[in-house]
This record gives C-alpha cells, structure tokens and sequence, in this order.
C-alpha cells in the first residue's frame, strides 16, 4: 500500500513539472513571436520627410513700368527649369514644403519704349516655403492646398540695351494647390501649380538717364514630376 502511494506521489508530481513546463515553453514562444512584430511596427512608422523633383514652367506676366516713361511696359521671357522641394509632415494633413530653383528672365520694352528692345537679362532664385493642407480621405490620390512667402534674389544681371540694370530682391506671397497620385509607400507622381507674387523694383540708366521703374512679373509656376516619401 505505501509502495502504491509513493507510485501515484510520483506521478503527480511528474504530471505538475511537465504542465510547468508546457507553460513556460509557450509563454518563451509568445514572446519570441511579439518581438518581431512589436520591431516590424517600429519599422513601418512613417518618415515625415518627402522630396519631389519637377520640371517647371514660368510663365510670367507681361507688366511694369518706367516711372517719368507715360505709356512705358514691360514683358518677360518664359522658361522651363527644373525644381527640387523637400517637404516635412508635421502630421499626416499638416506640411511644410521648401521650393528651390532658379532661372532667368529677359527683360524687353514696351509701349513708349518698345523701341528699347531687350533691356537687359537677370537670373532669379526665388525660395519659397508653404504650410500646406493634405487630403487623406481619396486613397492613392492625394491632393493639397498651400500658402506661404518667398524671397527673391536677383543675380547675374546683364544689360542689353540698357547702359546698366538692377533689378532688387525682394519678397512675395505665394499660394499652391497640387496632388500626389501614389504608387506605393515610397514613390508617386506630383502636378503642381503655384503663384508668386512678384514685383521687384528696379533702377535703370539708359542713353545716360537713370530711372526707377517696378517689374510685375508675378509668374504662374506649374510643374509635374515624382515624388519619394522616406
């Protein structure tokens, strides 16, 4: 009888170690397995940095004025130029976009002095930063709206029929609306269209007069190109 109760004691207790152990061999598996999605998790978290590289046109508005010229104009050569912006996602609706490039512009004489010819050239580089709104509710379609200030500075400014040029930096309001189609997390294709309000002053000198005016180039800036989100 004892040898039977130590038999079943026995028992027993190899029964308790192998439940024991059962639970800890598949709590050591649980957790093994949640290490690798808790770090896929972290893995998968959004960058809040975008670029995008475009190919711009600038289409300006053919306006200003010689001041003492009655009936003087001015009209401006368009470009194509690329551009590169770099854009910070404060949250998933809320941006900050910066705009960089440059290009030129030829300067050339209307109305009263239409017989001026080109005046002279200047290259401008205009950044511009936006705070924009993004639309998250169209899937792979996301447009934005967006408004901001530039400054823009002009450089290397040659003179044409003019004796000398010089055209001043200045700052402007700018405002944009776009989309992004995406293709994936990574890459999509961007349309853009902004508007810079541009209207430097400018001190010229012509056959030994110098003159004051103001260029209204505000120009249409509208781009297409990809965009890679990090």
């Amino acid at each position: 009888m004892a040898r039977a109760r130590i038999g079943v004691a026995r028992a027993m207790t190899a029964a308790v170690v192998l439940i024991v152990a059962g639970q800890a061999g598949a709590a050591d598996v649980h957790q093994a397995a949640s290490v690798p999605q808790a770090e896929a998790c972290v893995a998968e978290a959004p960058s809040p940095w975008q670029i995008r590289l475009r190919a711009l046109g600038v289409i300006t508005e053919d306006s200003g004025y010689v001041n003492a010229v009655p009936g003087s104009g001015l009209s401006y050569s368009n470009t194509v130029t690329p551009e590169l912006d770099i854009s910070y996602f404060f949250t998933d609706n809320i941006a900050a976009e910066l705009i960089l490039g440059t290009t030129y512009a030829n300067i050339d004489g209307q109305g009263a002095i239409g017989g001026l010819g080109k005046v002279g050239k200047v290259w401008l580089l205009p950044p511009t930063v936006t705070l924009q709104y993004h639309f998250t509710d169209f899937g792979a379609f996301e447009p934005y709206i967006g408004a901001g200030v530039n400054y823009t500075i002009f450089y290397h400014q040659q003179v044409g029929s003019a004796d000398d040029l010089k055209v001043k930096n200045t700052f402007g309001a700018a405002l944009q609306v776009g989309f992004d189609y995406m293709v994936d997390q990574h890459w999509g294709v961007n349309f853009d269209v902004k508007k810079l309000f541009l209207k430097p002053d400018f001190d010229v000198t012509v056959a030994g007069a110098k003159l004051t005016g103001k260029a209204k180039l505000d120009p249409w800036l509208i781009g297409a190109g990809l965009t890679y989100r990090f």
